[in-house]
This record gives structure tokens, C-alpha cells and sequence, in this order.
């Protein structure tokens, strides 16, 4: 899944990581990005006949780890540096339901990091029956490490991503008139390609794309979210008066660069970077319908794609390791720093509320403006609450990477 980010830069950014230089999705592109809340409920009881003795609380027993040699106090990767820490670090870790992240894991076995095969073949036999199972497997077969910059630095950034849904329709009508396209063909574009202007005003231009258009959107906006996502979800009126819902897949670009329009709305000032995000950007455009052209053609980026079909719709796209994303156990990170199909410990805060987001996620994407040591974009899933999450999520950020234990990180 190829996305992209809407960069911006922050002070309380750089200082997390001297590779940062983003906002939230709506300021950046993705390669390749629902989260589930749970509430606990209390149980009262009341009784006539006397209670009987309180009991002490069941003890959580985490079977010994396998007896294996300390690991060292730290291993340089590229971009990152990981210290080994005791799993106690690990902010809420008895509070999550590290069980329902057991199907990414599984996903992310069938492409196995260096190091994981053997492991990957337990976690296929051995599903958790709970998350009291699943954290003592997570505790015995495996070490936490703290992931910081190269500098030690161990607070970063984390955005958020989705999977938009878009109505279209097979051919233009009505006020359909933003086409989708599929990627020309290598002899009709030169390389670079054009740029998104030139592609919208030059006859030759227009004509590399004559024919290759999948569907229409109403709204040039839509077209840029699914670019800037890099996949999405149509729901497709049909010339036979059908509807199909399908999904578009990045199938490439235009090789020009990607300019954030969120950037582009704060340097003019008609943004600040405290409320750059996807709703303002909607909402400026609405006051500004005479300016959309000139915001569009401020990324010259234009990104191509390809329809695949959707047949069950509870399936995630495909994230840059090649498995489909699980809304809210899926992250995407700088692959320099962790490493495809790593467990990953997050500490963050939901961006609407700012409660905290502390849960087991895989890293199975990465991104354009995904880069440096503690870095991560969450995937929230698809529809309206996903949309609003990703939109707004810019938050301060913590990792742990959990390895097998007595396998060097590679």
C-alpha cells in the first residue's frame, strides 16, 4: 500500500527525531495505511446470606523464558538503536487484548522476518486461547527493546492512515467528472512523467491517459485522498445501473515529486500547523471552490491504479510486506529502523480524545514520509470514524520491537 503524509515540521517534532518532518497523513504519501475500543463492564452483586472469605486475586504465571544468553545493552540498525529492557517497561502491557493481534501475526509468518521461522511455526500451532495465554507465549519466546534514535532519543511521531470509501461511477455523468486512472503505457509518458498541471492542460498529456480511466468521483478532493493513500474503496455505479463496491490498489506514479497540499496551505498562512489536518483542508476548500485547481496542482504527483475485486469486505488491503493490514493491530514504520513482521509495542494517544493508545501492533507498511528511528502511522480501517482518527492523528509516540529471544536483531 503506498501512502503519503502531509509533511509539515514541528518544533516538539524535531526534537523527537532529527528524520521527521511530517504531519498527519493529510501532509504526506504512503507505500504500501478502525481501531477497536473495548470498555470494560463492572459486575455488582448483593446477597442476604453472609459472603464468604475474600480470596486473594488470581496470580498471571508467565512461563520462564527459555534459558538462552543475555542479549547485549544495545544493537545499531541504520536508522535506529535498540536497547534491551525487562517487559515491566512496557507502559499498560497487562491491560491489552494481545490476543486479537494473533491473525496479523500469523499474516506477517507468511513472510517472515530473518530470525522468525521457527517462531512463526510455533505461532501457527500454538494459538493463544486468551490474553492471559497469548502474553505468557509473547513473555517466554521473546525479548522487548526499547527503540530509540541513533542519538537515544525514544519519543517520535506517530500518525495515522485508512483505507478511504469513495462513490463513482463507470463512466462520467452528472457532476462524476474527477477521473481515476490506470498507469499509461511506459511509450506514451516520458519519464519523468508530466506533472499533475500539465496532465490536466497539455493535449499530449491528456491523451497518454485517453482510454485508461477506471471510474469518476465527484469530488477532485476524493481523487487526492485515494492518491495520497495510495488504495481505497469505490462504490461503483455500473453502466447496467448495478453497484459494485471493488477496491483501487497503487499500481504506480507519475515519478514526479510529492508536495503536500497541507504544506502548501500553511506557508500562504491560510492554515496554521496547530489545525492543519484533512477536515480543514476540506472545509478551505469549500470557502475557496475558485482555489481548488491551483491547491491540486501544488502536488505534482499524480498516483495510478489498479482495480481489483473486493469479495469479502472485512479484509484489509495489502500493506509493503505483502499481507493485508488488520485495522488498528496494523502499523507502517521506516524499515531501517524495524523490520518487516516485528511485533511492536506502541505508546501513544488517540487523537480525538487523547486517551491513551497503548496496544500490540505488527509492522506490515511502510510510507514515503514513514522515516526515521521512532516513527509509526497507524492503520485505522475504513469508513467515517477511521477517516476522522487518521485525519487528525499527530502524536507524541513510544516503541518497544519485541524479537525472538537468542536471535540478534538483524
Amino acid at each position: 500500500m503506498t501512502h503519503q503524509t502531509i509533511q509539515t515540521s514541528s518544533a516538539s517534532a524535531a526534537s523527537a527525531s532529527s528524520t521527521i518532518s511530517h504531519m498527519p497523513w493529510i501532509l504526506a504519501p504512503r507505500r504500501g495505511r478502525l481501531a477497536a475500543g473495548f470498555a470494560a463492564a463492572a459486575l455488582a452483586a448483593c446477597s442476604s446470606v453472609p459472603l464468604p472469605p475474600e480470596r486473594p486475586a488470581p496470580v498471571e504465571i508467565v512461563p520462564p523464558a527459555p534459558a538462552v544468553a543475555t542479549p547485549p545493552a544495545g544493537i545499531e540498525r541504520s536508522r535506529s538503536r535498540w536497547v534491551a529492557v525487562d517487559w515491566s517497561e512496557l507502559p499498560g502491557w497487562n491491560e491489552d487484548r494481545v490476543a486479537e493481534v494473533w491473525p496479523a501475526l500469523r499474516a506477517s509468518c507468511g513472510r517472515p522476518a530473518a530470525g522468525w521461522a521457527e517462531l512463526c511455526a510455533r505461532a501457527q500451532l500454538e494459538p493463544p486461547a486468551d490474553d492471559g495465554a497469548a502474553r505468557a507465549w509473547l513473555a517466554r519466546w521473546l525479548q522487548p527493546w526499547r527503540v530509540e534514535s541513533l542519538d537515544g532519543q525514544p519519543e517520535g511521531l506517530a500518525t495515522g492512515y485508512f483505507e478511504p470509501l469513495v462513490q463513482a461511477t463507470r463512466q462520467p455523468r452528472g457532476e462524476f467528472r474527477v477521473p481515476l486512472y490506470a498507469p499509461p503505457s511506459a511509450a506514451a509518458m516520458p519519464r519523468p512523467g508530466w506533472t499533475r498541471q500539465q496532465l490536466d492542460t497539455l493535449p499530449a498529456a491528456k491523451a497518454a491517459l485517453r482510454g485508461r480511466e477506471i471510474a469518476w468521483v465527484a469530488d477532485p478532493l476524493d481523487a487526492l485522498l485515494l492518491q495520497v493513500q495510495g488504495s481505497g474503496r469505490l462504490l461503483v455505479d455500473e453502466a447496467d445501473g448495478s453497484r459494485r463496491l471493488v477496491r483501487l490498489a497503487f499500481a504506480g506514479h507519475n515519478e514526479q515529486p510529492y508536495k503536500s497540499v497541507g504544506r502548501w496551505l500553511v506557508e500562504r498562512g491560510e492554515l496554521t500547523l496547530e489545525t492543519a489536518s484533512w477536515p480543514a483542508i476540506r472545509a478551505w476548500a469549500r470557502r475557496y471552490p475558485q482555489r481548488v485547481q491551483e491547491l491540486l496542482w501544488a502536488n505534482p504527483r499524480v498516483v495510478f491504479f489498479r482495480e481489483e475485486p473486493l469479495p469479502d469486505p472485512t479484509v484489509g488491503p495489502r500493506g509493503a510486506q505483502g499481507v493485508p493490514l488488520l485495522p488498528g493491530r496494523s502499523i507502517a514504520v521506516d524499515a531501517a529502523s524495524i523490520p518487516y513482521g516485528t511485533p511492536v509495542w506502541l505508546d501513544t494517544t488517540e487523537p480525538l480524545s487523547a486517551t491513551p493508545l497503548r496496544r500490540l501492533v505488527m509492522a506490515q507498511d511502510t510510507g514515503s514520509a514513514i522515516v526515521g528511528a521512532v516513527r509509526a502511522d497507524y492503520f485505522w480501517g475504513w469508513g467515517a470514524d477511521a477517516e476522522a482518527q487518521a485525519g487528525r492523528m499527530k502524536q507524541p509516540l513510544r516503541l518497544w520491537a519485541l524479537w525472538p529471544r537468542g536471535v540478534r536483531p538483524n
